[in-house]
């Protein structure tokens, strides 16, 4: 099982992959990622939260 951090701050504190990706996404998908910031506690969330935000710009 992948480890849990405590919100998407620390996770991209102690994953560099996950910091690479929320700095990859649009401005607009990290200011709304970042509004939820307790909620995302994993790589997995965070790509699973930034894919529901990206499906509405197709």
């Amino acid at each position: 099982m992948k480890p849990k951090f405590e919100n998407l701050y620390v996770l991209m504190e102690e994953d560099a992959q996950a910091d690479d990706y929320f700095h990859s996404l649009p401005d607009y998908v990290q200011d709304q990622i970042s509004q939820r910031a307790d909620s995302v506690n994993s790589l997995e969330s965070l790509r699973d939260y930034a894919e529901n935000l990206l499906r509405g710009d197709d």
